[in-house]
Formats: C-alpha cells, sequence, structure tokens
C-alpha cells in the first residue's frame, strides 16, 4: 500500500443556528463499511498513541474536540496530519506504519474500523512491518 492511498475526506455539514450536524456513512462518505468505532480520550501531555500498522484494516480518524497529529510511513515515505476539526477526517489504508502525538488538552480522537478487533492484524513491530511491506 501506498501512502498516496491515506487522505483527508471532508464530511458533509449541516449548518443550524441551533448547532451543527455532521455525520458519516459508511461505503458512503468513507471507503468501506464501518465494524468498529472506538475513541481516544484524557491522553496525558507528551503521550503518543499508536506505533503499529494494520495487515488488513481500514480506518477513518476524526478529531473530535481539541486537536492532535497523525504520522504516516508506508516504508518510503512519511507525512504528518494536523487533525483539528469535527467536519473532516483521515483515511488510513491497511499497511500504512502510524502513530499520534501533539494532542492537545481535552482533545478526543474517534476511529472508525472496517473490522473487529484482531491482535493478529496488527504488526507492532517496525522491523517486521518493513520486511512485510518488500513483500508485497
Amino acid at each position: 500500500m501506498s501512502i498516496s492511498k491515506c487522505k483527508v475526506i471532508d464530511l458533509p455539514r449541516v449548518a443550524d443556528a441551533r448547532g451543527n450536524l455532521t455525520f458519516i456513512e459508511g461505503h458512503n462518505h468513507i471507503p468501506f463499511g464501518i465494524k468498529r468505532v472506538y475513541y481516544l480520550y484524557d491522553v496525558p501531555g507528551g503521550s503518543d498513541r499508536g506505533e503499529h500498522a494494520h495487515r488488513n484494516l481500514h480506518q477513518f480518524i476524526v478529531c473530535m474536540s481539541g486537536s492532535f497529529d497523525v504520522h504516516l510511513d508506508d516504508g518510503q515515505k512519511n507525512k504528518r496530519i494536523h487533525l483539528n476539526r469535527s467536519y473532516f477526517g483521515l483515511y488510513v489504508c491497511p499497511m500504512i506504519w502510524r502513530y499520534l502525538d501533539n494532542f492537545s488538552s481535552g482533545a478526543v480522537c474517534m476511529v472508525l474500523a472496517s473490522e473487529n478487533y484482531d491482535e493478529s492484524d496488527y504488526i507492532r513491530d517496525r522491523e517486521v512491518f518493513l520486511k512485510e511491506i518488500a513483500t508485497l
């Protein structure tokens, strides 16, 4: 997989004086069906999250509150994306090394995933990731 397949996607926004609304539909706004949703919050200052890749899982990362950075690496290219709005998110395809850092106070990161949790889908060692990516 290539980092060029990872992209920021603008989500629909319904503006209203009573408050705005954004929604996400699998296979419509993002390129996969949603099987799992999880979120990160209360991340201590200076901490990072992630530091892994997925063999098959597709993810869509949204900053619901505050801000944070997502670092992507396909073994050849690196990219950093700053997320700070709840009406756009970052699509991350399989076989991309990622980590999140630079969390602001009160940041909330929501992740939509294409599959249920499966530990065997994780690559947690960067050297193993680089070996696997070289065989694709």
